[in-house]
């Protein structure tokens, strides 16, 4: 067997058992599944934050190099969601989303025995590969194997298992680092790995019925016309398929380029130790490389960001939405606990109430909807959770500093952005062509990986510049602004067909 026949071998995809595959709520074990990798990715995100003292002490390293644990991941994982979503329409999503769990599954267990700081770094690097398999294609997994009416349920059921392992991180993570040790944090993640896989192996239904190497490489030409370029003997030159992957290298270069300068730029907001002029430096070459960038996908043949699908109404004011939405998750999960503490609130009484607003964006985003008018459209009710977001960061603001005063701001927001997510994925995934649901999907994560990466960033230099109890305020009060802007951005999209899923 050759190597092109091995590869074809492996990257084919297995079909569903018929029992599976033949039931009529076979789709929402598929959305089981997806919550699976949704949880892991969030519960990681958070819980990485309660392992920075313990890595100091254990490495003997300062914050600004045990933040690269954190910051390495954040850079691979922005860079390599679009390309990988553009890869996974190539080869399948079902392969690349299990691919995904065992990279993640892997680099997680070689994290917990690293040797050194920068070998943990290296697989925390290694991780954010996997964690990209997996986000890349979660949502055009759901977008792909549910029926149109359950899609904005199924997308919001996945954002209640983010909501819901945002939540759980921070507990987790305390109790691992102080009744076991700081490995734990990176071996817990091995069991949900391997059952993530066993899951999508026989959950997830196909996303290709032949592996790329059967693609037909050839066009069919019009009867009746003769070909261009025929030779003498009338043979047609080879020609090359529309679905032939041609990969888009300097997109990927240009895309890892722009956003590891800007989230470094941003990083000094949270302790990197930059000179001003190499904080200036980064922004201009961001601001280069991204003109670069555009210019590049229009003109390359496989773009991986495709400017013609984020030209197509509906998605690019939806992908500045989904922005928004995790600037307005992240920033009150990280200013929280410093203006609880900073009132002399407990650490622990702390992160018990800030875990209200993950925890109803979890209950918004599963049923939330159930307390709304059923005639309410996926626009309406986005601008709706927006405005609740806004009222409610505007009340975390102007309300006295207390455990029980800052309980109810906390829970009309997370509320209101429970609402206001799920819908708005739902409007961008009806928008893209079922061919490019992957990179849709990509993006999707992209723009919300980027708010997360400027939630914590603004929250954290807001309280260098102004302390804990203005500086907080002011956040807060400019995060309500920018939600009161997601409510002007959400436009209606145009639905576009989506083929049933594969068995």
């Amino acid at each position: 067997m050759n190597a092109t026949a091995l590869a074809a071998r492996l990257l084919a995809e297995r079909p569903r058992p018929r029992g599976i595959a033949g039931w009529r709520h076979a789709h929402w074990l598929a959305v089981g599944t997806v919550c699976l990798g949704a949880f892991l990715g969030q519960l990681d995100a958070s819980v990485i934050a309660l392992v920075f003292p313990a890595l100091g002490r254990h490495f003997d390293a300062g914050f600004a190099a045990v933040e690269w644990v954190a910051l390495a991941y954040l850079l691979v994982l922005v860079a390599l969601l679009a390309p990988i979503g553009w890869l996974s329409d190539l080869v399948g999503r079902k392969t690349m989303y299990i691919g995904g769990f065992a990279v993640f599954g892997l680099s997680s267990l070689g994290a917990g025995f690293a040797e050194s700081l920068w070998i943990l770094v290296g697989c925390r690097a290694v991780q954010a590969v996997g964690a990209a398999m997996m986000q890349a294609n979660s949502v055009a997994l759901v977008a792909r194997g549910v029926p149109e009416p359950a899609m904005r349920r199924a997308l919001g059921i996945q954002a209640a298992a983010q909501g819901l392992g945002l939540a759980l991180g921070p507990s987790l993570g305390g109790l691992l680092v102080e009744h076991a040790s700081w490995q734990w944090v990176f071996w817990v993640n091995v069991p949900i790995a391997v059952f993530g896989i066993v899951a999508g192996w026989y959950l997830l239904p196909r996303t290709r019925t032949c592996p790329p190497a059967a693609v037909p490489t050839t066009v069919p030409q019009p009867r009746g016309r003769a070909p261009r370029g025929r030779g003498a003997r009338g043979q047609e030159p080879r020609a090359r398929s529309p679905r032939e992957p041609r990969f888009d290298l300097p997109g990927m270069l240009l895309l890892t380029g722009a956003t590891t300068a800007l989230l470094l730029a941003l990083s000094t907001a949270s302790g990197l130790p930059l000179p001003g002029w190499a904080v200036a430096a980064l922004l201009a070459a961001a601001a280069v490389l991204a003109v670069a960038l555009v210019r590049q996908e229009r003109r390359a043949a496989r773009p991986i960001l495709a400017p013609g699908l984020v030209n197509t109404p509906g998605v690019r004011p939806g992908l500045v939405v989904a922005l928004i939405g995790y600037l307005l998750l992240f920033c009150p999960l990280v200013l929280g606990p410093v203006r609880l503490t900073g009132a002399g609130v407990s650490t622990a009484a702390a992160g018990l109430v800030v875990t209200l607003l993950p925890a109803a964006f979890a209950v918004a985003a599963t049923a939330g909807g159930g307390l709304l008018p059923r005639g309410w459209s996926d626009v309406t009710r986005c601008r709706f959770g927006a405005g609740l977001a806004a009222a409610g960061l505007l009340l975390f603001a102007a309300l006295p500093v207390s455990a029980a005063a800052v309980a109810a701001p906390l829970l009309v927001a997370g509320y209101g952005l429970g609402l206001l997510l799920p819908a708005n994925n739902a409007l961008v995934m009806r928008a893209i062509p079922a061919e490019c649901s992957a990179v849709g999907g990509g993006m999707v994560n992209m723009a919300r990986s980027l708010g997360t990466a400027l939630g914590m960033a603004l929250s954290v230099l807001g309280v260098h510049l102004a302390g804990a109890a203005s500086g907080g305020r002011t956040v807060l009060v400019a995060l309500a602004a920018v939600a009161v802007a997601a409510v002007a951005l959400t436009r209606p999209a145009t639905p576009r067909s989506r083929p049933a899923a594969t068995r």
